[in-house]
């Protein structure tokens, strides 16, 4: 048999969890045909991976990229990284269903970063057509988001969903389900998904469900409420019948350290007695979310414009720092030095420093000076909260049934201070929990980057070498490999990945990326 693609002489981690072991590699079209030993086969294209160790592509459980992806198609910092397929749609936030309700506050806040983007689909087929034309570089599943389909029937006002209403939602659900959405996903803390109760959500789970998709949730509380949210986010599905994905599972607020040995405990013994919940994290102390969701939750209802006018209420920015005082430092112990500012609309000095020494330069209480930004920026303003405690991310990232996820996004290469997040979290997996600290193995760690969220998914086809399955292949320098981004200076590709090939393509080749090889596909649940 003569092969469009041969890597020989690598040692394979399969995605299964099992032991590493040597032999070659045949791809014909997208699809692996061939594993064993190739010395005498032709092929268009032979890669040579003596010394490295070849992988299934890397499955980013939680990503942001709904916008991004139509931005940079080529998805450079998710492929340097290793990773070939992202799921889009998370914590809520999907930009479909769009009806008159929600569809100018989304544009808004999409024109806030890109002022020349524009909105061509409204419902979620549409939107997965679209992302179709800018033929990506990286494979992409899509959720659909709670908040989308609430906002698209009620808009962002905190009021419960009439009989009609909630008609209206499950007819969105269904339609992004029967498009291809592999689950729906919620951003408890966000407007509008906060207002869904849980009844709400079990309703629109159900619809799910019965599709065979997942619930994937950023849940009430993080903090001092997390095993509350835990327990809801298990009994939405087990009343449902909907798979339970937990997004970026932490402990956030030294208050709390330590809770994530309960809440792996609880998810343990819930999936111990056959139920399907598990979760996703990221290898980082720090979260990053909009500097807007430090507001109390009554400030943030309503569109963009209703905000920015009730912060220039006396009475409400009062109501704020007092809000504030008890829930950052009481609560959480945090201090105005843990906010990092890393995305400001029109004070891009701001980006890369703490809120604490942004008010000491302008002379002004740190209070003062978020709600500053947040009316100059007109609330466009990405954050970074240092939180958690490394102890716990060591505790969630080796559970076996935690997946990787980054929580970052696809985004211009220098832009903006973001979360080193971004380039680094797959690399730093393996150079941080595994070389260093030998938490878990290489295939363990492998496992839970690969056919860990494949199965969750259910991509049935990739997410581990075997024939038959998708040639979607990184390759990569088990000595060598680290992450390189720092919160000083995130905007830095990692080491140590040599190859990456996505759908049979060779997409990075010796650690460079051929940027006209964009052979991703938008991934339909059938």
């Amino acid at each position: 048999m003569r092969f469009d693609l041969i890597i020989k002489n690598g040692v394979i981690i399969d995605g299964t969890g099992a032991p590493p072991y040597k032999a070659d590699i045949g791809v014909k079209g997208d699809t692996i045909a061939a594993i064993k030993d190739l010395s005498g086969a032709k092929a268009e294209k032979i890669l040579d991976a003596k010394g490295l160790y070849v992988a299934p592509g890397f499955i980013d459980m939680h990503s942001h990229s709904d916008v991004g992806i139509f931005k940079v198609p080529i998805a450079d910092n998710y492929i340097h990284q290793g990773v070939t397929t992202i799921v889009n749609g998370n914590c809520g936030y999907s930009i479909a269903p769009l009806t008159d309700l929600n569809k100018g506050e989304y544009l808004k806040r999409i024109r806030d970063r890109y002022p020349d983007f524009n909105i061509t689909w409204e419902t979620f087929k549409e939107y997965l057509e679209a992302v179709e034309t800018v033929k990506p570089s990286v494979n992409i599943v899509s959720l659909v988001g709670h908040g989308a389909v609430r906002s698209a029937v009620l808009g962002f006002e905190p009021r419960e969903p009439g009989k009609r209403d909630m008609k209206l939602m499950k007819e969105f659900v269904r339609e992004a389900m029967q498009a291809g959405a592999y689950g729906m996903s919620t951003g408890l803390i966000y407007v509008p998904s906060m207002y869904g109760d849980t009844d709400e959500i079990i309703e629109l789970a159900r619809v799910v469900a019965r599709y065979g998709g997942i619930y994937a949730t950023h849940m009430r509380n993080e903090g001092l409420r997390l095993i509350d949210s835990i327990i809801e986010a298990i009994t939405i599905g087990l009343k449902s019948g909907v798979s339970v994905e937990i997004s970026h599972l932490k402990a956030s607020g030294r208050p709390n350290w330590g809770r994530v040995d309960a809440a792996l405990h609880l998810i343990s013994d819930y999936i111990d007695r056959g139920y399907d919940i598990s979760a996703d994290a990221y290898p980082y102390t720090a979260s990053s979310t909009s500097l807007s969701a430090l507001l109390p939750r009554d400030i943030r209802s309503g569109s963009s414009e209703d905000i920015l006018e009730r912060l220039k209420d006396s009475d409400i920015q009062r109501r704020i720092r007092e809000r504030l005082d008890n829930q950052l430092f009481e609560e959480r112990f945090l201090s105005w030095r843990d906010v990092l500012i890393a995305y400001s609309k029109n004070h891009p000095e701001y980006e890369g420093k703490t809120l604490y020494d942004i008010a000491e330069s302008l002379g002004l209480d740190p209070v003062d000076t978020l709600l500053k930004i947040l009316m100059e920026d007109e609330l466009a303003t990405g954050m970074i909260l240092f939180g958690m405690n490394e102890g716990d991310v060591e505790k969630v990232i080796s559970h076996p049934y935690v997946a990787i996820g980054s929580d970052s996004s696809v985004g211009p290469f220098g832009e903006g201070k973001p979360h080193p997040r971004k380039y680094g979290t797959f690399p730093r997996v393996i150079a941080r929990y595994v070389r260093e600290k030998r938490l878990m193995s290489l295939p363990e760690a492998i496992r839970k980057m690969t056919s860990l969220p494949a199965r969750k998914l259910g991509l049935w086809d990739r997410g581990i070498i075997r024939p038959g399955y998708k040639a979607d292949i990184t390759i990569f320098n088990y000595y060598t490999i680290e992450d390189t981004a720092t919160y000083e200076n995130p905007h830095s590709y990692p080491r140590g990945i040599a190859y990456v090939i996505v759908n049979g393509e060779v997409t990075l080749e010796e650690g460079r990326l051929n940027k006209e090889v964009r052979s991703g596909k938008v991934l339909r649940r059938r």
